[in-house]
């Protein structure tokens, strides 16, 4: 399996890979090893959250912008190096995957967070929008994990990708976005397998609704007043930025972070992904009956993690 999964690395283009095992990364100023992450879009609001709560725990991390004055702000932060990407640009991503290797610290951690969307029915939505949210939110991630799988693949590290409970729940106006975040799971399942042999773990956060710089940026791309996508209403994305944390942390991280500010949030969720698979199973030469359902949910239950204390409000 080992040899397989090189084998596709190869073939994309990762030709620096090794089999022998994880590189050492250096020792950074202080005299201690830290490991270095890199997160994408981290100007503003999760992609903030996730920058700071890191830097905070000790992590040295890249942390990817666009613009010079957000460059510039994510600079004067301890344990952070601004590196401007655009997950759209070849040139940019090139860039920065060389000035990560000659910094020499190797790379533990991908967080890829960079994303947009669009609000609107799916039969009014112009071409240019569709590719626009696509282009960030599904081929980003897909990007940036290609270019830097060799140096997280020598760390045997993480690679995290900030999806959505959007990617499970689909509303009458924001299906772009969803359908971008939906392909986010299919990635993140797929990469998983791949990776696994490899030593690398790939894992999808899956926020509810938090506060961030996404519908406003949404709305003023539209022409619109920036305060109508105003989000203020909505706790700040503090949970979000320590499921990163967790997932890149723990000895065994998993798949799903789903990480809602309520409890009605995370039901929704559930109950949806529940109606899908009843609608799969129902009316064919192959449906399972309640007894078998069960049989399988319990046995699904029976590997999964005990519940924990909810967040203080």
């Amino acid at each position: 399996m080992r040899t397989i999964a090189i084998a596709w690395l190869l073939a994309m283009g990762v030709a620096s890979v090794q089999a022998q095992g994880p590189a050492q990364a250096p020792a950074a100023s202080s005299g201690a090893t830290r490991k270095a992450v890199l997160v994408t879009g981290a100007s503003t609001g999760i992609g903030r959250k996730i920058t700071e709560r890191l830097a905070a725990d000790g992590y040295f991390v890249y942390a990817g912008a666009r613009k010079p004055q957000d460059l510039q702000a994510l600079g004067t932060i301890p344990n952070v190096q601004a590196i401007r990407i655009d997950v759209t640009s070849a040139t940019d991503i090139a860039d920065a995957v060389a000035t990560v290797t000659k910094a020499g610290r190797g790379l533990y951690g991908i967080v890829n967070n960079a994303g947009v969307a669009v609000s609107g029915p799916l039969t009014d939505t112009t071409e240019e929008d569709m590719q626009y949210v696509m282009n960030i939110n599904a081929y980003g991630p897909w990007r940036i994990s290609k270019a830097f799988a060799p140096l997280v693949v020598a760390e045997q590290g993480r690679i995290v990708t900030i999806g959505s409970i959007s990617g499970i729940l689909s509303g009458a106006t924001l299906g772009v976005y969803s359908m971008s975040k939906h392909a986010v799971e299919a990635f993140t399942d797929s990469l998983a397998l791949q990776m696994a042999p490899l030593g690398v773990s790939v894992i999808v956060v899956e926020p509810g609704n938090y506060d961030s710089e996404i519908m406003r940026t949404a709305v003023a791309r539209a022409g619109g007043d920036a305060k109508a996508g105003d989000r203020s209403q909505y706790k700040p994305p503090d949970e979000v930025a320590a499921s990163v944390a967790q997932a890149l942390s723990e000895a065994t991280p998993k798949r799903r972070y789903m990480t809602v500010p309520t409890a009605r949030e995370g039901e929704i969720t559930i109950r949806k992904a529940i109606e899908e698979l009843v609608q799969l199973n129902e009316g064919h030469a192959y449906t399972y009956d309640r007894a078998a359902l069960m049989a399988m949910l319990d046995e699904a239950l029976a590997k999964a993690r005990p519940k924990v204390a909810a967040p203080v409000p």
